[in-house]
């Protein structure tokens, strides 16, 4: 095991493609094909940048996103997930290089039908309710939400694969609650006269971070560029690729506080 990391740490410096692995959460249905596509001029900038190759690598499968950045296989990740960029902060000797704009406070909306007689998120008690992947971020978030409201008592959780199928479970009463952190579902849920019984706390998703293998002075150039992106009009090409509005700095002391909060 010593030998391979020596040999992989000395591969990685003497020029060996850096791998940059991507996930973009299950909503968003990516395929891998168009990713890679997406992040081509991205990775291009890298390699000139950190002056090794780059390579795409999209992750869509959670538990093999988990494994990766557990055995440090990606040398830089972007993590829709919070929890296992999180986890891999505090656990893997993974570093934060940035957050992206308009996804520091992902925050869950528990939706209860318009005549529901529950006030609070304590009146859930003994009732059902319903949630995305249960290894959403959405879900994890949930769960720490309802524990600081409940205590250690969890709640009977039907999950489902998308956060767009929630309001189906509440609206036809096979859950009380439904969970969701989807702008665009609680407007429509609102919109057709359902009501939001309470929000989350924020949390920042969509993590941009490098492994241990990526030495401070190369994060902090890294940092840079992703901050940077707004800057130029050929970084705005890049972001609108990715299609965000850019990238921020952030305390990752902070942010792995919050990981604690989520009981990571």
């Amino acid at each position: 095991m010593l030998l391979l990391a020596l040999l992989a740490g000395q591969a990685w410096g003497q020029g060996a493609p850096l791998v940059f692995a991507v996930n973009e959460g299950v909503t968003y249905r990516v395929n891998p094909g168009a990713t890679v596509e997406r992040f081509r001029d991205l990775s291009e900038d890298l390699s000139k940048l950190l002056k090794r190759p780059v390579k795409i690598q999209p992750v869509t499968d959670y538990k093999e996103l988990a494994a990766g950045l557990a055995e440090q296989r990606y040398d830089i990740a972007y993590v829709h997930p919070a929890h296992h960029s999180i986890r891999a902060m505090s656990k893997s000797g993974y570093r934060l290089v940035a957050l992206t704009k308009g996804f520091t406070e992902y925050r869950d909306s528990f939706m209860v039908r318009s005549d529901s007689p529950l006030k609070t998120l304590a009146d859930l008690k003994g009732h059902k309710i319903g949630a995305p992947d249960e290894d959403s971020i959405t879900s994890v978030i949930m769960r720490a939400t309802l524990r600081d409201a409940l205590g250690a008592q969890p709640l009977e959780t039907n999950y489902v694969k998308l956060q767009e199928a929630v309001p189906f479970m509440v609206e036809h009463g096979l859950v009380t609650a439904g969970v969701t952190a989807s702008r665009a579902v609680v407007k429509d849920w609102q919109d057709k006269g359902g009501k939001v019984l309470a929000t989350s706390k924020p949390v920042p998703i969509k993590h941009m971070i490098s492994s241990a293998k990526v030495t401070d002075a190369q994060r902090a150039q890294l940092t840079a560029y992703f901050v940077g992106l707004e800057q130029s009009p050929e970084g705005k090409k890049r972001l609108e690729a990715l299609n965000v509005q850019g990238f921020v700095e952030f305390d990752e002391a902070a942010l792995v506080g919050i990981g604690k909060w989520l009981g990571l």
